[in-house]
């Protein structure tokens, strides 16, 4: 096998990179630290609640992205210059909430949720 498609294969895999896992191992380390440890590197939680002697505290993160539109398909005839069809671009609004459950001072677990989480 030539060694160009074996190289390009390569080069696509390493390029893709799993967001998901890297977010897991990121907030893995606060797992059993205290909890200004948490607050000292995350910096004050959007919300926090308090039940049973355990503390909840979540961090919204949010941002927006551009969907780029597709052109509509040429219509009549060549150079008059009109399009039908097509999608405008439209602004999403991706967001990941990831919530810490800390007791007695020191984080026991996380959670996460929401759309730009991975």
């Amino acid at each position: 096998m030539p060694r160009i498609p074996i190289l390009l294969l390569i080069s696509l895999f390493t390029g893709c990179t799993d967001y998901l896992a890297e977010r897991q191992a990121r907030l893995a380390k606060f797992v059993g630290a205290p909890e200004p440890v948490l607050i000292n590197e995350m910096g004050v939680p959007s919300r926090s609640y308090v039940s049973e002697g355990k503390k909840y505290l979540a961090y919204q993160e949010t941002r927006e992205e551009l969907l780029r539109g597709t052109p509509g398909m040429p219509i009549g005839p060549p150079f008059y210059g009109m399009r039908a069809g097509g999608i405008p671009p439209q602004i999403v609004t991706l967001t990941c909430e990831t919530t810490f459950v800390v007791s007695e001072g020191v984080v026991r677990s996380f959670s996460y949720r929401g759309n730009a989480c991975g």
